[in-house]
Protein backbone atom coordinates (compact mmCIF):
# COMPACT_ATOMS: atom_id res chain seq x y z
CA UNK A 1 0.00 0.00 0.00
CA UNK A 2 1.20 3.47 -0.70
CA UNK A 3 -0.14 6.87 -0.30
CA UNK A 4 0.59 9.80 -3.47
CA UNK A 5 0.11 12.93 -2.59
CA UNK A 6 0.79 15.78 -5.24
CA UNK A 7 1.10 19.71 -3.83
CA UNK A 8 1.41 22.81 -5.45
CA UNK A 9 3.70 26.00 -4.48
CA UNK A 10 2.44 29.26 -4.51
CA UNK A 11 3.01 33.00 -5.01
CA UNK A 12 2.69 35.76 -3.13
CA UNK A 13 0.82 38.31 -2.82
CA UNK A 14 1.71 39.66 0.38
CA UNK A 15 4.86 38.42 2.34
CA UNK A 16 3.88 38.39 5.94
CA UNK A 17 7.29 38.67 6.96
CA UNK A 18 6.98 43.03 8.15
CA UNK A 19 3.54 42.89 9.61
CA UNK A 20 2.35 39.00 10.45
CA UNK A 21 -0.59 39.35 7.83
CA UNK A 22 0.12 37.50 4.53
CA UNK A 23 -1.50 36.74 1.27
CA UNK A 24 -0.70 34.33 -1.25
CA UNK A 25 -1.99 32.02 -4.57
CA UNK A 26 -1.24 28.60 -5.50
CA UNK A 27 0.54 27.84 -9.26
CA UNK A 28 0.70 24.62 -10.49
CA UNK A 29 4.30 23.56 -9.90
CA UNK A 30 4.08 20.96 -7.52
CA UNK A 31 5.94 18.03 -5.26
CA UNK A 32 4.52 15.07 -5.38
CA UNK A 33 4.91 12.70 -2.40
CA UNK A 34 4.53 8.76 -2.23
CA UNK A 35 4.64 6.85 1.26
CA UNK A 36 4.76 3.34 2.11
CA UNK A 37 5.94 1.53 4.47
CA UNK A 38 9.43 -0.09 5.14
CA UNK A 39 11.76 -2.20 7.05
CA UNK A 40 14.03 0.84 6.63
CA UNK A 41 13.02 3.18 10.13
CA UNK A 42 12.39 6.59 8.32
CA UNK A 43 13.82 7.03 4.80
CA UNK A 44 13.20 10.14 3.21
CA UNK A 45 14.53 11.16 -0.61
CA UNK A 46 14.07 13.62 -3.15
CA UNK A 47 14.44 13.50 -6.57
CA UNK A 48 16.58 16.73 -6.14
CA UNK A 49 18.93 15.34 -3.40
CA UNK A 50 17.66 18.11 -0.91
CA UNK A 51 18.40 17.64 2.93
CA UNK A 52 15.80 15.41 4.04
CA UNK A 53 15.68 17.07 7.60
CA UNK A 54 12.10 18.41 6.99
CA UNK A 55 10.24 15.52 5.34
CA UNK A 56 11.80 13.77 8.98
CA UNK A 57 10.23 16.07 10.95
CA UNK A 58 6.99 16.08 9.35
CA UNK A 59 7.57 11.96 9.48
CA UNK A 60 8.02 12.23 13.24
CA UNK A 61 5.14 14.63 13.51
CA UNK A 62 2.46 12.39 12.31
CA UNK A 63 3.58 9.64 14.55
CA UNK A 64 3.79 11.54 16.93
CA UNK A 65 0.12 12.93 16.78
CA UNK A 66 -0.82 8.95 16.56
CA UNK A 67 1.32 8.04 19.70
CA UNK A 68 3.25 5.75 17.53
CA UNK A 69 6.68 5.28 18.53
CA UNK A 70 6.29 7.87 21.80
CA UNK A 71 8.75 6.03 24.10
CA UNK A 72 11.88 6.19 21.62
CA UNK A 73 13.91 9.12 21.40
CA UNK A 74 14.67 10.78 18.34
CA UNK A 75 17.19 8.64 16.92
CA UNK A 76 15.84 5.58 17.47
CA UNK A 77 12.52 6.98 15.93
CA UNK A 78 14.46 7.72 12.87
CA UNK A 79 16.82 4.88 12.47
CA UNK A 80 14.87 1.92 14.54
CA UNK A 81 11.11 2.68 13.89
CA UNK A 82 8.67 -0.31 15.09
CA UNK A 83 5.28 -0.12 14.80
CA UNK A 84 5.19 -3.96 16.47
CA UNK A 85 5.32 -5.39 12.72
CA UNK A 86 8.89 -4.11 12.28
CA UNK A 87 7.62 -1.66 9.90
CA UNK A 88 9.10 2.04 8.67
CA UNK A 89 8.15 4.66 6.61
CA UNK A 90 10.13 5.17 3.59
CA UNK A 91 9.17 8.95 1.61
CA UNK A 92 9.70 9.81 -1.99
CA UNK A 93 9.19 13.05 -3.10
CA UNK A 94 9.49 14.74 -7.22
CA UNK A 95 9.16 18.35 -7.74
CA UNK A 96 9.16 20.81 -10.84
CA UNK A 97 8.87 23.33 -8.56
CA UNK A 98 11.87 25.35 -7.75
CA UNK A 99 13.62 25.20 -4.40
CA UNK A 100 14.68 28.26 -2.32
CA UNK A 101 12.91 30.44 -5.05
CA UNK A 102 10.35 32.03 -2.70
CA UNK A 103 7.51 29.69 -4.47
CA UNK A 104 6.54 27.97 -1.30
CA UNK A 105 8.76 24.76 -1.84
CA UNK A 106 9.13 24.41 1.88
CA UNK A 107 5.28 24.21 2.67
CA UNK A 108 4.44 21.98 -0.61
CA UNK A 109 7.33 20.01 1.23
CA UNK A 110 5.50 19.54 4.20
CA UNK A 111 1.98 19.45 3.20
CA UNK A 112 2.62 16.36 0.92
CA UNK A 113 4.63 14.72 3.23
CA UNK A 114 2.56 15.10 6.16
CA UNK A 115 -1.07 14.37 4.06
CA UNK A 116 0.91 11.29 2.78
CA UNK A 117 1.82 9.99 5.92
CA UNK A 118 -1.00 10.66 7.85
CA UNK A 119 -3.15 8.88 5.46
CA UNK A 120 -0.87 5.66 5.10
CA UNK A 121 -1.09 5.68 9.31
CA UNK A 122 -4.61 6.13 9.48
CA UNK A 123 -5.73 3.68 6.78
CA UNK A 124 -3.67 0.90 8.27
CA UNK A 125 -4.53 1.28 11.47
CA UNK A 126 -8.17 2.37 11.40
CA UNK A 127 -7.56 5.84 13.26
CA UNK A 128 -9.02 8.78 12.73
CA UNK A 129 -8.22 10.98 9.51
CA UNK A 130 -6.23 13.96 10.36
CA UNK A 131 -8.42 17.53 9.99
CA UNK A 132 -7.08 19.81 7.12
CA UNK A 133 -6.21 22.45 9.70
CA UNK A 134 -4.05 19.69 11.81
CA UNK A 135 -2.22 18.49 8.85
CA UNK A 136 -1.59 22.48 7.68
CA UNK A 137 -0.27 23.04 11.60
CA UNK A 138 2.19 19.36 11.58
CA UNK A 139 3.79 20.72 8.17
CA UNK A 140 4.32 24.76 9.60
CA UNK A 141 5.60 23.40 12.93
CA UNK A 142 7.73 20.96 11.24
CA UNK A 143 9.10 23.80 8.94
CA UNK A 144 9.81 26.18 12.04
CA UNK A 145 11.12 23.55 13.68
CA UNK A 146 13.65 22.93 10.33
CA UNK A 147 14.19 26.66 10.48
CA UNK A 148 13.19 27.18 6.74
CA UNK A 149 10.63 29.28 7.43
CA UNK A 150 10.53 32.93 9.51
CA UNK A 151 6.95 33.34 10.29
CA UNK A 152 5.75 29.53 9.89
CA UNK A 153 4.11 31.01 6.76
CA UNK A 154 0.65 30.47 7.17
CA UNK A 155 -0.15 32.46 4.49
CA UNK A 156 2.24 30.04 1.79
CA UNK A 157 0.81 26.53 3.97
CA UNK A 158 -2.73 27.83 3.17
CA UNK A 159 -2.82 28.56 -0.25
CA UNK A 160 -0.48 25.36 -1.18
CA UNK A 161 -3.23 23.20 0.90
CA UNK A 162 -6.58 24.83 -0.30
CA UNK A 163 -5.27 26.10 -3.69
CA UNK A 164 -6.84 29.78 -4.98
CA UNK A 165 -5.71 33.01 -2.55
CA UNK A 166 -5.59 32.98 0.75
CA UNK A 167 -5.51 36.24 3.29
CA UNK A 168 -4.30 35.08 6.55
CA UNK A 169 -3.32 36.34 10.00
CA UNK A 170 0.21 34.15 10.67
CA UNK A 171 0.73 34.76 14.19
CA UNK A 172 -2.96 33.56 14.79
CA UNK A 173 -2.81 30.87 11.99
CA UNK A 174 -6.26 32.46 10.46
CA UNK A 175 -7.50 32.32 7.24
CA UNK A 176 -9.47 35.88 6.94
CA UNK A 177 -10.85 35.15 3.28
CA UNK A 178 -9.99 32.81 0.90
CA UNK A 179 -11.46 32.20 -2.55
CA UNK A 180 -10.64 30.47 -6.23
CA UNK A 181 -9.19 32.78 -8.67
CA UNK A 182 -9.30 32.78 -12.31
CA UNK A 183 -7.29 30.77 -14.07
CA UNK A 184 -4.65 33.20 -15.04
CA UNK A 185 -1.66 32.11 -17.08
CA UNK A 186 1.45 32.60 -14.45
CA UNK A 187 5.08 33.68 -15.66
CA UNK A 188 8.07 32.68 -13.48
CA UNK A 189 11.11 34.45 -13.39
CA UNK A 190 14.33 32.81 -12.02
CA UNK A 191 17.63 34.69 -11.70
CA UNK A 192 20.64 33.16 -11.12
CA UNK A 193 20.49 33.70 -7.76
CA UNK A 194 19.25 31.49 -4.42
CA UNK A 195 17.83 33.01 -1.52
CA UNK A 196 16.33 31.22 1.86
CA UNK A 197 13.82 32.78 3.65
CA UNK A 198 15.72 31.39 6.94
CA UNK A 199 18.35 33.55 6.33
CA UNK A 200 16.57 36.80 5.11
CA UNK A 201 17.58 40.04 6.38
CA UNK A 202 14.05 40.78 8.87
CA UNK A 203 15.65 43.79 10.14
CA UNK A 204 15.29 45.29 6.26
CA UNK A 205 11.83 43.88 5.97
CA UNK A 206 10.91 45.58 9.03
CA UNK A 207 11.54 48.72 7.61
CA UNK A 208 8.78 48.71 4.91
CA UNK A 209 6.21 47.41 7.26
CA UNK A 210 3.89 50.52 7.10
CA UNK A 211 4.00 50.50 3.46
CA UNK A 212 3.59 46.75 3.37
CA UNK A 213 0.30 47.57 5.33
CA UNK A 214 -1.12 49.96 2.75
CA UNK A 215 -0.36 46.09 0.10
CA UNK A 216 -2.08 44.24 2.40
CA UNK A 217 -5.35 46.82 2.50
CA UNK A 218 -5.07 46.56 -1.35
CA UNK A 219 -5.78 42.38 -1.22
CA UNK A 220 -8.10 42.99 1.51
CA UNK A 221 -10.08 44.93 -1.11
CA UNK A 222 -9.96 42.31 -3.28
CA UNK A 223 -7.25 44.57 -5.32
CA UNK A 224 -5.29 41.13 -5.71
CA UNK A 225 -3.19 43.01 -8.48
CA UNK A 226 -2.43 46.23 -6.79
CA UNK A 227 -1.28 44.31 -4.28
CA UNK A 228 0.77 41.87 -5.41
CA UNK A 229 2.69 44.74 -7.20
CA UNK A 230 3.26 46.65 -4.51
CA UNK A 231 4.34 44.16 -1.94
CA UNK A 232 6.89 43.01 -4.64
CA UNK A 233 8.58 46.04 -5.16
CA UNK A 234 8.94 47.04 -1.73
CA UNK A 235 9.72 43.88 -0.40
CA UNK A 236 12.57 43.51 -3.95
CA UNK A 237 13.76 47.34 -2.74
CA UNK A 238 14.36 46.09 0.85
CA UNK A 239 16.23 42.74 -0.08
CA UNK A 240 18.23 44.24 -3.12
CA UNK A 241 16.53 42.40 -5.77
CA UNK A 242 16.02 43.98 -9.23
CA UNK A 243 12.89 45.27 -9.57
CA UNK A 244 12.92 46.59 -12.77
CA UNK A 245 12.66 42.36 -14.05
CA UNK A 246 9.09 43.04 -12.39
CA UNK A 247 8.71 46.76 -13.89
CA UNK A 248 9.65 45.33 -17.73
CA UNK A 249 6.81 42.95 -17.35
CA UNK A 250 5.04 45.21 -16.39
CA UNK A 251 5.79 47.70 -19.51
CA UNK A 252 5.04 44.48 -21.61
CA UNK A 253 1.04 44.01 -20.51
CA UNK A 254 2.14 42.19 -17.33
CA UNK A 255 -1.16 42.38 -15.09
CA UNK A 256 0.95 42.54 -12.25
CA UNK A 257 4.63 41.61 -11.33
CA UNK A 258 6.65 41.61 -8.10
CA UNK A 259 8.95 39.67 -6.04
CA UNK A 260 7.47 36.38 -4.56
CA UNK A 261 8.23 36.06 -1.09
CA UNK A 262 11.84 36.47 -0.09
CA UNK A 263 13.12 35.61 -3.71
CA UNK A 264 14.54 35.18 -5.59
CA UNK A 265 11.87 34.38 -8.47
CA UNK A 266 9.82 36.93 -10.22
CA UNK A 267 6.37 36.69 -10.56
CA UNK A 268 3.81 38.07 -13.25
CA UNK A 269 0.26 37.13 -13.45
CA UNK A 270 -0.36 37.68 -17.62
CA UNK A 271 -3.24 37.50 -19.88
CA UNK A 272 -2.64 34.79 -22.70
CA UNK A 273 -1.66 37.30 -25.52
CA UNK A 274 0.96 39.17 -23.73
CA UNK A 275 2.58 35.75 -22.67
CA UNK A 276 5.48 36.34 -25.37
CA UNK A 277 5.94 40.14 -25.09
CA UNK A 278 6.40 39.57 -20.96
CA UNK A 279 9.32 36.64 -21.96
CA UNK A 280 11.01 38.83 -24.24
CA UNK A 281 10.81 41.75 -21.84
CA UNK A 282 12.73 39.78 -19.72
CA UNK A 283 15.34 37.85 -22.18
CA UNK A 284 17.61 40.52 -21.26
CA UNK A 285 18.59 39.67 -17.87
CA UNK A 286 20.10 36.48 -16.48
CA UNK A 287 17.93 33.70 -15.75
CA UNK A 288 15.47 31.40 -16.77
CA UNK A 289 11.33 31.55 -17.44
CA UNK A 290 8.52 29.33 -16.15
CA UNK A 291 5.18 29.14 -17.54
CA UNK A 292 2.48 27.83 -15.45
CA UNK A 293 -1.27 28.89 -14.00
CA UNK A 294 -3.09 29.38 -11.46
CA UNK A 295 -3.65 26.26 -9.12
CA UNK A 296 -7.37 25.96 -7.29
CA UNK A 297 -7.30 22.92 -6.74
CA UNK A 298 -4.64 22.88 -3.60
CA UNK A 299 -3.15 19.42 -2.09
CA UNK A 300 -4.95 16.22 -2.82
CA UNK A 301 -4.08 12.56 -3.27
CA UNK A 302 -3.48 11.30 -6.64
Amino acid sequence: MAKIVKSPGSATVINAISTGFGSAFGIDLNITCEAEFSSQGIDCSSDLGVDPNLMNICVKSVLSHYNIGKDLSQDDLLNDLDFGNGEGIKIRTKSNLPLGSGLSSSSALSNSVVMATAGLISDEFFLKPLSDFEMINLGIDASLEAGVTITGAFDDASASFFGGLTITDNMERKILHQEKLPEYDILVFMPDKESLSGSSDVNRMKLVGSYVKMAFEEAMNKRYLKALTLNGLLYGTALNFDNNIALDALSAGALASGLSGTGSSFVAIVEEDTIDDVKDAWASFDGNVIETKVNNEGTRFI
